[in-house]
């Protein structure tokens, strides 16, 4: 199951994510903010994982493409509130921070994005 909680302020859609980011769950996560960024041109995107449990290669490549639609409008996704050991094991395995920000939580999204 995934929880998704939306926020957009100051030019920044903050993404707060609960649960588990799997094969079976991230078509709810395309469906609601993959398609928003879209239609609005978004930005500047901070995933907030710190109630997230679980991640696999589905959900990682969720991530990435978010990553390059933002990345198109020139704006910066960063990830903030990496707890789990395991959500941290398997994004820095699979080498995505190398392009994505990492940053201990939403206020320090916020200084990051713009700075």
């Amino acid at each position: 199951m995934l929880n998704i909680n939306m926020e957009f302020r100051k030019g920044i859609l903050f993404v707060r994510l609960a649960g588990e980011l799997t094969k079976n769950t991230y078509s709810k996560l395309n469906d609601e903010v993959t398609i928003l960024v879209k239609e609005n041109g978004i930005r500047n995107i901070v995933f907030n994982v710190s109630e997230l449990e679980q991640i696999d290669m589905k959900g990682i490549s969720f991530l990435y493409y978010n990553y390059e639609l933002c990345n198109r409008n020139n704006g910066k996704i960063l990830v903030c509130g990496l707890k789990s050991e395991n959500v941290k094991h398997r994004l820095r395995h699979s080498r995505i921070l190398n392009y994505m920000y990492e940053v201990s939580d939403e206020l320090k999204a916020m200084e990051t994005i713009n700075v």
